[in-house]
């Protein structure tokens, strides 16, 4: 292990600016305040301590600690440790985050913390900042067949548009929240109304959004959402198609005709071809929309609140006619949506009119395994950035190779420890799903932009040849030694890779 070029004392004189008074230029965003003796800056991240420009949030050192099992075992005999007392760490299994770092602005400076450390016999290093982010923004998965409001309608927030509804998934229904245009490109009130919604969705809060020409959906990564004030519950297992195939077998017998109402594929059990391959009699029941293939149609109603993401609450609506020619008086009917929430069970009268019936038991213990096979509604949150020049000149003189370097996979890239992953093609383009990352792990300045912790890890004499600022290595050592009871410790997130792995070569 090579020795320290500078020291920790001497790389925090880099930073801030002392005027006359006291004062300090904070030079850490483009806003630069002017900090009086014992008060912080417009953001509360900086404030002048003395006449020197501190951090007011302390570093985040995370500790990777393993039994003889292999498992992750809490530091210190507790699961988070917010006030270390400097004992000694073991510097092989500490991890530098960006989190309380500090930023690179105006852009020519060397990272907070460049750290090295031996790993596996191997000298790296990892480059630690906080990045400051206007071109960034949140995607949001919501776990629902619920229409929330049309395709790219405007999502807003106190009364400012700060994203809009994209495409649809696959039992979810998806949102885009932030971006430079929001943050930068409307008013002010636009701006900062957006900066507040990033932030607290990447912090885990609740927001309250509504949709244009939609509703209202109130928003908490890994929690359920709330659709007009009504929390949802489950997950549709599929389609109306899907289902249909799915419990095709598991009907049979029991009932001779289930039609599964959904917004995008309702499905007829006769028509389909799971009904026609277990010999299934057709039942003459015809619904409205427009048919695709047998047993599956479209567009059978508008979206909406109902029944399968549609703005059906009497399913018997959809019916467009029943041919007298095919069905028979008693025929069993099961109409169901797509999570099992909504079911009816109608035996056809003499003049073939449902009529509705209790549900025989044989037929429930379906129903209910659609809800068994429904996935807990959840909403996710992925923090989705670009990582430009001041971060990239922070890493190295050249910043192209380190982009080149990322793409190629030789340098790993985190944001609070957790794993991103990085878009193809051109820049650093990272995603990150924000429940992965530390508690208070992301910021702000008043530009606006959002702050968050990215991480660089690489060997040494990649980092070198890259360009990197290499009279910045600090050692480990020197961090822990430096930082002693100035720190927040917290335990390694379990399920997160720990970024010293060695990589597999590409």
């Amino acid at each position: 292990m090579s020795t320290d070029h500078t020291s920790l004392a001497a790389r925090s004189k880099k930073f801030g600016a002392a005027e006359d008074n006291g004062i300090v230029r904070c030079d850490a965003c483009p806003v630069l305040c002017r900090i009086r003796p014992g008060r912080a800056g417009a953001c509360a991240r900086y404030a002048n301590e003395n006449g020197t420009l501190v951090r007011t949030d302390p570093v985040l050192l995370m500790q990777h600690t393993l039994d003889e099992h292999g498992k992750v075992v809490s530091f210190a005999g507790s699961a988070q440790v917010a006030d270390w007392d400097g004992a000694a760490l073991d510097p092989a299994r500490t991890f530098v985050t960006g989190v309380g770092a500090g930023t690179t602005y105006p852009d020519y400076k060397p990272a907070p913390f460049i750290v090295s450390a031996e790993h596996d016999g191997v000298d790296t290093v990892t480059v630690v900042t906080e990045g400051i982010f206007s071109y960034c923004g949140v995607k949001v998965k919501i776990d629902t067949d619920r229409h929330l409001g049309p395709e790219t309608a405007a999502i807003r927030v106190k009364g400012e548009q700060v994203g809009h509804v994209t495409t649809a998934e696959y039992g979810s229904q998806m949102l885009s929240i932030g971006g430079v245009r929001h943050l930068t490109g409307g008013s002010k009130k636009e701006g900062n109304a957006t900066c507040d919604t990033l932030l607290d969705l990447c912090s885990g809060n609740a927001v309250e959004m509504s949709i244009d020409g939609g509703h209202t959906v109130i928003v908490a990564a890994g929690k359920a959402p709330m659709v007009d004030g009504k929390p949802e519950v489950r997950m549709r297992v599929g389609c109306g198609s899907a289902t249909v195939g799915i419990f095709a077998q598991q009907w049979q017998g029991h009932v001779d005709e289930v039609i599964v109402v959904d917004d995008h594929i309702t499905g007829v059990l006769t028509e389909h071809q799971a009904g026609r391959v277990l010999d299934m009699r057709p039942a003459g029941i015809r619904v409205r929309g427009r048919k695709s293939t047998p047993g599956r149609y479209f567009q059978v109603a508008s979206p909406g609140l109902g029944w399968g993401g549609t703005d059906i609450t009497d399913p018997l609506a959809i019916i467009q006619k029943i041919d007298d020619k095919v069905a028979w008086p008693g025929l069993r009917l099961l109409m169901t949506s797509t999570t099992g929430e909504d079911a009816i069970y109608c035996i056809l009268d003499n003049q073939l009119k449902p009529r509705e019936a209790d549900m025989p038991a044989a037929v429930r213990a379906v129903v209910n395994r659609i809800g068994e096979n429904c996935e807990p509604s959840v909403c996710s949150v992925l923090f989705m950035a670009g990582a430009g020049g001041s971060l990239r000149a922070g890493v190295t003189e050249n910043p192209v190779l380190l982009t080149r370097s990322v793409a190629f996979g030789e340098t790993r890239v985190t944001m609070g420890g957790a794993p991103v992953h990085v878009w193809a093609g051109g820049g650093i383009t990272v995603m990150v799903d924000v429940t992965r990352m530390p508690r208070a792990a992301f910021g702000y300045v008043p530009t606006p932009a959002i702050v968050a912790p990215i991480e660089f890890t690489l060997p040494r004499a990649l980092y070198e040849k890259l360009g990197g600022h290499a009279g910045d290595i600090v050692s480990i050592d020197a961090v822990i030694r430096d930082l002693a009871g100035g720190a927040r410790i917290d335990v390694w997130q379990g399920d997160n890779p720990w970024p010293f792995t060695r990589q597999k070569e590409k």
